[in-house]
């Protein structure tokens, strides 16, 4: 049974591929490298998400929000930031707001809302975090319903709304993930804002399973809307440049976005992941504006033709190639995408050949996220999932409102295996899923998992390795590009071998991972060598960098250990 079908009925009546070596284990979850622990009531964090949900089935309850791992008082640990909704008009019950945890560097994190000027109310959804005014501390914008919020960071440890100042204040929408990046290349960060559907409370349609009974609605009740591309003028405002950047489109309805760039010319390009309509692959045409290619990319469709229901989305380089493959979650019954680069500007969605289509077929996933979990140098895909009507059960009987999360672990030569069950830490208990961000958050060299529920908790999961693998991890600051350096590649050679990485906000769904790249190195104890291509176009070399350590990248001034590694 189709979305629409399913839906409508309740709400309206092998790879070819330069990988190292594959693993040998394929059908078991014995012998992981890595485990999790959940260590998010140790650590202080205490949040609950709030969708506002009172019976009135509002379109918006359904979608959860996001979180990010943000160094917000730069002295180089991941904070933590949580979005919160908020109770509807008339129906006011507690008062919830979104939530900032400092980290104490030892494993620990402090709740310092109120203290940072961030203790407000807001139907928040998604969050993005970048230096849009490049003087060391890092911004948020947080996307809503209604109208979406910006704070810029003082850099004394609160945050100020610039919401009015920046010229953002009337731009109003049902808004989910957002991402700073800098698409003129003129070393300042651009905003680009997805929106969902035109929804309001006054403007909620019925949808009855009975005539009598509301249910909530599918997209499809709804009419699309645009995003939005805002220019970074360089004084604290915003252009809005929607219209003339080749971005308008009222029919999307928008709900993830990932930058990458897929035709590797050096400029950013934008993929953004619809529900019930074709992806758009914005393609930067380097002038100012963006053209459409998704069609001919093979990214806008399922591989029967149909538009599926994408939800969240992020790219990556899994398979070792130097060209970024692509991960998109859609609705229960139309897998997991998973496309491989098979060209300089086209792809192949390999996702059952890989093993990742036939058993995310029941699962519906929100955030998702590639990375190194057991640091052996491939990339793999961790995914939320969770249905967004509780009612499900009583009408699949294959498919329940909590889902497990999925992890699969990428074996080498093109396959991938689904590990949630062995690693540990509850991590594969049944949850309601939506945001998910990747970050370091106690600096031991291995990636970590933040994950937001809809209407429940938060999750954080500690990730520790039991094979004595190593990493090598690098923080970017752009002189004469953007100093977040969003849109920077580093690329790692050792033993003939090369890995790839992108800085870069967005992606997943709602969501900001760390800025920082991580890559796995096994056992080896040094590189051969790293590149850099920065934003502005400068390339840089480093050689004979050790594993085990974290480097600090200035552009044009060089590399050096950071301090503690």
């Amino acid at each position: 049974m189709k979305r629409r079908e399913f839906l409508r009925g309740t709400c309206a009546a092998g790879i070819a591929a330069t990988l190292p070596t594959a693993r040998a284990q394929t059908n078991s979850n014995s012998g992981l490298a890595f485990r999790f622990a959940d260590v998010t009531s140790s650590a202080g964090i205490h949040f609950q998400h709030n969708s506002g949900a009172y019976g009135g089935k509002l379109l918006p309850e359904t979608l959860g929000s996001g979180c990010a791992f943000l160094d917000y008082d730069a002295d180089g640990w991941q904070d933590i930031l949580l979005i919160n909704g908020m109770d509807w008009p008339g129906h006011k019950r507690q008062r919830s707001t979104l939530q900032l945890y400092r980290n104490n560097r030892n494993g620990t994190f402090t709740d310092v809302t109120k203290s940072a000027g961030l203790d407000l109310e807001m139907y928040g959804m998604g969050v993005a975090v970048g230096d849009y005014n490049n003087d060391g501390f890092p911004d948020i914008f947080i996307s809503c319903v209604g109208q979406s919020r910006l704070f810029r960071n003082t850099g004394k440890g609160t945050f100020v709304d610039a919401t009015a100042k920046s010229g953002l204040q009337n731009h109003q929408g049902f808004s989910t993930s957002a991402l700073w990046f800098d698409y003129d290349r003129d070393g300042l960060l651009d905003l680009f804002v997805c929106n969902y559907v035109r929804w309001s409370p006054e403007h909620d349609v019925f949808c009855s399973l009975d005539g009598t009974h509301k249910s909530y609605c599918t997209p499809e009740a709804y009419r699309g809307d645009t995003c939005w591309l805002f220019r970074n003028r360089g004084d604290g405002t915003f252009e809005d440049v929607t219209p003339t950047s080749g971005i308008f489109d009222s029919s999307s309805k928008s709900l993830g976005v990932a930058m990458f760039d897929y035709d590797q010319d050096g400029w950013p390009d934008l993929l953004v992941a619809n529900d019930t309509q074709p992806n758009k692959l914005y393609k930067n045409l380097r002038n100012g504006k963006f053209r459409d290619v998704a069609v001919e990319a093979g990214l806008a469709l399922s591989t029967e033709g149909k538009a599926r229901a994408g939800m969240g989305v992020d790219t990556g380089d899994f398979d070792n190639s130097g060209r970024p493959g692509v991960a998109i979650t859609n609705f229960d019954n139309e897998m997991i995408g998973l496309f491989r680069s098979v060209s300089a500007t086209a792809y192949d969605d390999v996702a059952i050949q890989a093993g990742v289509g036939a058993v995310s077929r029941n699962t519906l996933g929100f955030g998702c996220a590639f990375f190194d979990a057991d640091l052996d140098g491939l990339l793999d895909l961790a995914v939320a999932n969770g249905h967004i009507d509780e009612t499900v059960r009583n009408i699949r009987g294959n498919v329940g409102y909590a889902q497990p999360p999925q992890l699969f672990l990428n074996l080498g030569g093109g396959n991938f295996h689904d590990v949630a069950q062995g690693v540990g830490g509850g991590f594969e208990a049944p949850k309601v899923g939506r945001g998910l961000a990747v970050g370091d958050f106690d600096r031991d060299g291995d990636l970590d998992l933040l994950m937001t529920t809809n209407n429940g908790p938060a999750y954080l999961y500690r990730n520790d390795q039991l094979a004595k693998r190593r990493s090598i991890r690098f923080q970017l600051r752009g002189t004469k590009s953007n100093r977040d350096a969003i849109g920077a590649t580093v690329r790692i050679f050792l033993n003939g071998q090369t890995q790839s990485r992108i800085v870069r906000g967005g992606s997943s769904y709602l969501s900001q991972s760390e800025l920082p790249v991580t890559f796995g190195l096994g056992i080896r104890d040094k590189i051969d060598r790293a590149v850099i291509d920065w934003p502005s176009g400068r390339t840089e070399e480093f050689k004979d960098l050790v594993a085990g350590k974290a480097y600090d990248c200035l552009e044009t001034k060089g590399i050096q250990p950071q301090p503690g590694f």
